[in-house]
């Protein structure tokens, strides 16, 4: 592993415990603002509670004040006409007095610690409240950082991946280019230069045939001979095609493209193979800027190539439109098809073709689904 991939896995790691201890922050936060709730209903439970009871102990002593004044003036009587009442009467009305001052004393200090235990409350109820409130604007704001978190650490993550699938994606290139040498190197060697030797050994046997069998033998060796050289011609032209297509300079994309697209269904159908392409043009075939005329050309051509290379498609459409402000190109084939969801390993067909496009501002768009066949979708602006 790469320490740069040890980098990106090490900064996953972090990135996922500030997400994980953040959520459970957040926990935390609403946890204590819903034991909050739960106190400041009891608080209200109780405030009620004691207000109920300041209401009964001050009705109780305003008639425990009645209760009061009329055994003083009951008191005052006796004292007054002391020598008419009996010693027990005298007592009775004394500590019946005494006894409702006491009772209307007890009262005031109840009365007294329930208002404090009110108060108390109020104070209680109004932190809790506050509390609450506080509980609930940082579980808010939280979540808004957890959001940031999630999103743009997840875009992080992903321009991470990207870069890191755009350097393996470079290395990939410098790879295809020396396997593409080589693939090259193998294809002259195994055709056109196998072609021209064997010609060259089939201009002797002539030579030979001619002088031992005479001009008949000759000639049928020579027509022999003259196919060979057809099919050498045309492995060099697809060869060539496959390199770059000189018409493309001369004639311009959309007769290139017929062009290759008929060289390619020819090459097929010589390989046994019932494939079907069909080119339509639904626009002009106005001249386009050089680069964007080869850049068009690689990503139709690499299209086609993925469609009949991986996809096994026995029929493949290509349409192209060009208009005054962007080039529109759609290749459908009937294919296996892919679920484009999933990334293969070592894949990197479609990742060059998402390069392309962006380097030219356009859009690349691709359907498919397993055994459904595939439908790309291209669209390039034409920047003067």
């Amino acid at each position: 592993m790469s320490m740069k991939n040890t980098d990106i896995s090490l900064l996953d790691t972090i990135l996922e415990k500030m997400i994980t201890t953040v959520d459970q922050s957040k926990g935390e936060i609403y946890t204590i603002a819903e034991q909050s709730r739960k106190d400041y209903e009891a608080l209200l439970r109780e405030l009620e509670e004691i207000r109920e009871k300041v209401h009964s102990v001050i009705e109780e002593q305003d008639q425990l004040e009645r209760n009061v004044r009329l055994a003083r003036l009951r008191l005052s009587e006796v004292s007054k006409h002391f020598h008419t009442y009996s010693e027990e009467s005298v007592r009775e009305t004394y500590e019946k007095a005494h006894d409702l001052q006491m009772k209307l004393l007890v009262s005031r200090q109840s009365e007294k610690q329930l208002i404090e235990r009110r108060n108390e409350l109020e104070r209680r109820l109004q932190s809790v409240h506050s509390t609450i409130e506080r509980a609930e604007y940082l579980v808010s704001q939280v979540s808004v950082v957890l959001n940031y978190l999630t999103q743009d650490m997840k875009r992080i993550g992903e321009v991470l991946e990207d870069a890191r699938l755009k350097q393996e994606f470079g290395l990939q290139i410098m790879e295809a280019q020396e396997e593409e040498r080589k693939r090259l190197s193998r294809e002259i060697h195994d055709g056109p230069a196998q072609m021209m030797a064997n010609v060259l050994m089939r201009s002797d046997l002539i030579e030979k045939l001619y002088r031992e069998r005479g001009v008949d033998e000759a000639f049928k060796e020579i027509r022999s001979l003259k196919q060979m050289v057809r099919s050498a011609l045309y492995e060099v032209r697809r060869i060539i095609y496959d390199l770059r297509p000189m018409a493309l300079d001369d004639l311009g994309i959309v007769p290139t493209l017929k062009k290759y697209l008929v060289t390619i269904e020819e090459y097929v159908q010589s390989l046994n193979k019932p494939t079907k392409i069909e080119f339509v043009n639904m626009g002009k075939e106005d001249r386009l800027p050089s680069k964007l005329e080869v850049a068009l050309f690689r990503l139709l051509q690499e299209s086609v190539q993925n469609a009949l290379k991986h996809a096994e498609a026995t029929k493949i459409t290509v349409k192209l439109e060009i208009n005054k402000h962007n080039v529109l190109a759609v290749i459908k084939d009937n294919g296996k098809g892919f679920d484009v969801k999933e990334k293969k390993l070592g894949s990197f067909g479609i990742m060059g073709m998402k390069e392309r496009v962006e380097l030219l501002e356009g859009d690349l768009s691709i359907h498919s689904k397993p055994n459904e066949g595939t439908l790309v979708m291209i669209s390039i602006p034409i920047i003067d």
